[in-house]
């Protein structure tokens, strides 16, 4: 029975799920949350607990880059290939980015905005980072390194013509479309889980502690009982951040093409109770709910479901590892290690003899005594047959590089004399661009010293006007301002008072985030009778 170990690795944390297949059976063997201060060890305790020494590892890929192209539908296979390479290309000097740190894979899909072109989500990521998964697993059997945004859609049962994003609030929020059954769209967002954990771990110094405060935290809704303050003193640094990512989701809903069905919840934020009634506050008519692993029945299950809603990051990755979801999304190169063991690991179903097809199509190795070899002997058979063509191919490559080496020297040489006549070329545009550079520099620094005199008419100019008409629109009606103060330069001190905790968060993000002031830092929230005072200090754009 095929297995893997899935991992999700963010900052301070990983979590993990050893998860196996048997025909359309699955199963997670185990799983679990593991806080680290040094990343190797942690991978060496989780590989040793979940007994995952030779299963194959699947790893979420960092920090990759969504960009999306639209071909014309006739382009043939190969085509294509060099036509999105050359719009990748494009985008690239564009943006003044080096391809070549880059490693890319994409995926074809059918275009709603225009029938006759075809959506290419293209993916990539930064070499440096993907050789940093490399030697953090270096060692053990690490065979995928896949997207998360794109993987976790592997935990859900699509229905047919269904529409539904994905909003996984992770240490980044990834918002994952599927429309029709297909993926269609992957945004990020800049909020998530991390903020979070950050701001309460700057208060309690233990990201242990951070999260399992998110996970005591309840989020009271609008119909539900009114706010306790004793279970929820950590509410003014979860619900900014919540509410900056429901307000984008919605914006996401309102505006797509395609009505969308229903929206899952997951990722670390959705350890907090009550997270799906809020978010379905501000989505209103579109069904919101926490997203459960398809294969896990709830009434059977041993296990506490919400525990495996924890880790439905690392399931994701543990079955894209087993050959679900979307195929080519994999950025870890396969060795010929990654590939043998596929030919002679055998089915769950029995062989006939002497080695024909099983129904699950692989094949089952046999001895002289029609018994099945075991682990030692197939393994010496793989080593053996690997060793044969890794030596005729290296026979057949070194004929071929013999005869390319002398056409390619020729080549080479002619390159190196037109190389040498375009230096002296540029040569001589350099000196002529010396002679121009000082007579430039003057120009340039006489033209920042206008600007930043121009800068400094127009901070000043109007400034306090202007803030307090963008704070009177942007207001809460539950929201009082007793005092604004200017006690410095361009420092601003705001008094508020509210009923609601919730209501003095909101107004401090709606600072923050619309710039009416920088540097935005509250004091503690005090309650005087029924009434929440913050003081919210920051400094003039």
């Amino acid at each position: 029975m095929p297995s893997c170990l899935g991992l999700y690795i963010e900052n301070n944390l990983i979590k993990y799920a050893k998860v196996s297949k048997e025909r359309e059976a699955i199963k997670v063997e185990a799983f679990g949350i593991k806080f680290y201060d040094k990343l190797n060890e942690a991978i060496k305790q989780i590989i040793s607990e979940t007994y995952s020494f030779k299963i194959p590892i699947s790893v979420n890929l960092s920090q990759e880059m969504y960009n999306y192209f639209y071909m014309f539908s006739l382009i043939n296979k190969k085509d294509m290939q060099k036509a999105v390479e050359t719009e990748f290309s494009s985008y690239c000097t564009d943006q003044g980015i080096n391809e070549n740190s880059l490693e890319s894979r994409y995926v074809l899909v059918n275009s709603f905005e225009d029938k006759e072109k075809i959506k290419v989500i293209h993916v990539s990521a930064n070499k440096m980072e993907i050789n940093k998964r490399l030697q953090q697993l270096e060692g053990n059997r690490l065979t995928t390194i896949s997207p998360l945004s794109i993987s976790i859609s592997n935990l859900v049962d699509f229905k047919p013509k269904e529409n539904i994003l994905i909003v996984n609030i992770e240490n980044k929020t990834t918002i994952t479309k599927i429309i029709d059954g297909k993926l269609y769209d992957v945004v990020n967002l800049d909020q998530g889980s991390s903020d979070i954990l950050a701001q309460i771990n700057e208060r309690e110094n233990s990201f242990s502690k951070a999260y399992e405060i998110c996970k005591n935290s309840t989020i009271y809704t609008m119909e539900g009982k009114e706010l306790q303050e004793e279970e929820n003193l950590y509410l003014e640094q979860i619900m900014p951040t919540l509410y900056n990512i429901a307000t984008q989701v919605k914006e996401i809903t309102d505006e797509s093409l395609n009505k969308i069905d229903k929206i899952y919840l997951t990722g670390t934020a959705c350890v907090i109770s009550n997270i799906d009634l809020y978010f379905q506050e501000y989505l209103r008519t579109t069904k919101c709910e926490i997203l459960k692993p398809y294969f896990i029945n709830e009434l059977v299950a041993k296990v506490n479901i919400k525990d495996y809603i924890e880790v439905n990051s690392a399931i994701a990755l543990a079955l894209q590892g087993l050959g679900e979801g979307i195929k080519g999304m994999n950025f870890k190169k396969q060795t010929l290690s990654d590939k043998l063991p596929d030919f002679f690991g055998g089915s769950s179903e029995k062989s006939n003899k002497n080695g024909k097809k099983s129904k699950s199509g692989k094949f089952n190795i046999r001895n002289d005594l029609g018994e099945q070899l075991d682990r030692t002997e197939r393994g010496l058979i793989t080593f053996a047959i690997g060793i044969l063509i890794i030596i005729l191919t290296y026979g057949g490559f070194s004929i071929t590089l013999e005869h390319m080496y002398d056409a390619k020297d020729e080549e080479i040489q002619q390159y190196i004399s037109d190389t040498q006549r375009e230096i002296s070329k540029v040569q001589a545009d350099i000196d002529g661009l010396k002679e121009s550079q000082a007579s430039y520099e003057k120009l340039s620094r006489n033209l920042e010293e206008m600007a930043e005199k121009v800068n400094a008419i127009n901070q000043t100019k109007n400034a306090i006007p202007t803030l307090l008409s963008q704070i009177m629109v942007r207001v809460p009606e539950a929201v009082q301002i007793t005092a604004i103060e200017n006690y410095s330069d361009n420092k601003i001190r705001i008094n508020a008072q509210s009923t609601q905790y919730e209501q003095l968060g909101y107004f401090k993000s709606a600072i923050k985030t619309n710039e009416i002031l920088y540097n935005v830092v509250s004091q503690q929230m005090y309650k005087e009778g029924d009434v929440v005072k913050t003081v919210i200090e920051g400094e003039l754009p």
